[in-house]
């Protein structure tokens, strides 16, 4: 028997595997009659210094994203099998506002997520939200891969 999930949360972060992203947690959400929230924050670290306005950066940003997955959107909100359809976007550093402000309130029982595909130079520096989010939530997390042609 297939697990059902009252509340997704889908991570999307602007890369390769965005669209694959919203996609699946549209399925998955359907499939369980679940609400289903979109999520994404805007980094603020190449902005603290400059005193740049985040409630305006992350205004901006929510309407590109909802541009950018217009047609998964208008998928899942017109689909009478998903209760709720909700994006937030978010300033702040990654990880910390990603749990802490975004996923933590809304309470999910998966997270899906995107894998992308950081070098281990650019991961040792950088680090992964996927590998944070797997660690650290105490949910089921859904790590979305990058397909490629073989």
């Amino acid at each position: 028997m297939t697990k059902q999930y009252k509340k997704i949360f889908a991570a999307l972060d602007g890369g390769t595997t965005q669209a694959m992203v919203a996609e699946r947690a549209v399925e998955l959400a359907a499939a369980s009659h679940a609400s289903l929230m979109f999520g994404h924050v805007v980094d603020s670290v190449p902005y603290e210094a400059a005193g740049t306005d985040f409630g305006a950066l992350a205004a901006d940003m929510k309407t590109k994203l909802e541009a950018s997955i217009a047609d998964v959107l208008e998928a899942a909100r017109s689909n009478p099998a998903i209760p709720e359809v909700q994006v937030v976007v978010k300033a702040g550093r990654i990880t910390e506002t990603l749990s802490e402000q975004i996923i933590e309130p809304f309470d999910p029982d998966l997270v899906i997520c995107g894998e992308r595909g950081l070098s281990n130079i650019k991961y040792v520096f950088v680090g992964s939200v996927s590998t944070y989010l797997i660690r650290n939530l105490r949910c089921d997390v859904l790590v979305v891969k990058e397909r490629t042609e073989a």
